[in-house]
């Protein structure tokens, strides 16, 4: 402090250099003698400092890799905690999020733990364009399929098809990109990115990728979709899995929805833009059974205990059941919503569960085991704006996942609705413990208004 004269570093008047201690006359009789040649003093002057920063403590340079000594914290105890909240559980549900907020396009992995009613975002991955469909893949494309891996394709307003390593934090580019290049016989990965034409290739897509699905059966199989109006088939496990094997064009508008069979394994359902809703064996592709509808294709599945029959979801708020061996009229029909049904699943679990959801912003559970007294038996505004998808856990008979235009994922627990628990699991069945509403925790570790939210909340549950 001394030295510096740090008490009159704030008055102008008086601050001097480096404390110097003398005056302004001082300084101007310095001034002159370095004018006159004289510099002596000043060399004396430029020793001191010099041996006065050299003696300041923490300033000795260290070697590579030396610990400083006056740096106390221990990392080692981040790095675990760190690792302890990356570490999945057996128990944990992972739920998939394509989003885009402020012109930003990302997957978001969602971890789900049932038992402490927590959901939060595990990982995330960046994406260069705003994703349409995702489709979850159990096929390491690494390796060709040796063994399993946990993947997830993207369709995106690009006409690629870009694979992602889930299992990698923090990953900067896809495993695999399919149709990416405008001359698919040239090896990907060269840094160029050429122009393409927009003329239709039995090769690649050449506009949006609306929708993908994954075939359980043979793993190496992926259809994709697209607004060019084509079906594409890629076989992931081939020397160029980024050119497509087979094309279709079966449909004279955008290709929406597409399933594989759960039981025969070539058999593919495909619905559009064009009202129609086929199904052909991707073999023999001349052979294909086309069902009529009244609108627009939203989303359509395959019932996985009656793989039979297929469930389909149109614009126009109505959802049909149909036979897949006789085209002529539905198994039933339900005008479920007042608006578009984006949202559909078929429970893998309890007979005849399904659950809608609408860009009328409501969620609903229907009983359809009696198809000739198809029942609603809730019914919800879980606060998610239009809803875009609604899906069963494939492990968990009354878990839904929920998300929509306000960009939140919701959990929606149908053992805590009275109705649905009635419905499935018996008169006698008592109440859940566990929320019947789970949304992802703020900052502040609090969830929003559902955080309490139980039986008959919107007071339809009851009555519907």
């Amino acid at each position: 402090m001394k030295v510096f004269d740090m008490d009159n570093y704030d008055n102008e008047e008086d601050a001097e250099f480096l404390g110097n201690g003398g005056d302004d006359d001082d300084d101007e009789e310095d001034e002159d003698d370095d004018d006159d040649g004289n510099d002596e003093d000043a060399e004396d002057k430029d020793g001191e400092d010099a041996k006065m920063f050299t003696s300041v403590k923490g300033l000795t340079l260290k070697e590579d890799g030396a610990k400083d000594p006056y740096v106390t914290l221990d990392d080692s105890v981040d790095d675990a905690e760190e690792l302890e909240e990356m570490m999945i559980a057996k128990s944990d549900n992972l739920i998939l999020c394509a989003k885009t907020e402020d012109d930003i396009s990302h997957v978001e992995i969602y971890l789900y733990e049932g038992e402490e009613d927590n959901l939060f975002v595990h990982h995330d991955i960046m994406l260069p364009s705003f994703p349409l469909s995702l489709e979850w893949l159990n096929y390491d494309v690494h390796n060709k399929g040796q063994g399993k891996g946990s993947f997830v394709a993207i369709g995106t307003f690009d006409p690629e098809i870009e694979i992602w390593d889930l299992d990698t934090i923090d990953v900067s580019y896809p495993s695999l990109i399919l149709g990416g290049n405008s001359n698919p016989t040239e090896a990907l990965g060269t840094g160029k990115k050429k122009r393409r034409s927009k003329k239709p290739s039995d090769l690649y897509h050449v506009d949006a990728v609306m929708c993908l699905a994954w075939n359980k059966l043979h793993p190496s199989l992926l259809a994709s979709g697209s607004a060019d109006t084509t079906i594409k088939l890629w076989d992931l496990g081939s020397s160029t899995p980024e050119v497509a094997i087979r094309s279709f064009n079966n449909h004279k508008n955008k290709v929406q929805g597409l399933a594989w069979n759960p039981t025969e394994g070539q058999v593919l359902l495909s619905g559009g833009y064009d009202k129609q809703a086929h199904i052909f064996d991707t073999r023999t592709p001349t052979s294909v059974l086309s069902f009529k509808l009244t609108a627009d294709v939203e989303c359509l599945k395959w019932d996985p205990l009656h793989p039979e029959r297929f469930v389909v979801s149109t614009e126009d708020g109505v959802v049909k059941c149909f036979d897949g061996r006789q085209p002529t009229s539905p198994i039933f029909t339900i005008h479920a919503h007042d608006g578009a049904v984006s949202g559909l699943d078929i429970s893998s679990l309890v007979d005849g569960l399904i659950v809608t959801g609408s860009s009328d912003k409501a969620t609903k559970i229907w009983n359809t085991k009696d198809t000739t007294a198809i029942k609603c038996l809730a019914s919800k505004d879980l606060q998610v704006g239009k809803v875009y998808s609604a899906s069963f856990s494939p492990d968990d008979d009354l878990i839904v996942g929920v998300a929509g235009s306000n960009g939140n994922l919701v959990v929606w627990n149908l053992d805590g609705n009275a109705s649905v628990r009635r419905a499935v699991k018996g008169a006698d069945a008592g109440p859940s413990k566990r929320k019947e509403v789970t949304v992802i925790q703020d900052d502040g570790g609090e969830d929003d208004d559902f955080a309490e939210g139980g039986e008959g909340d919107d007071g339809m549950e009851e009555d519907e």
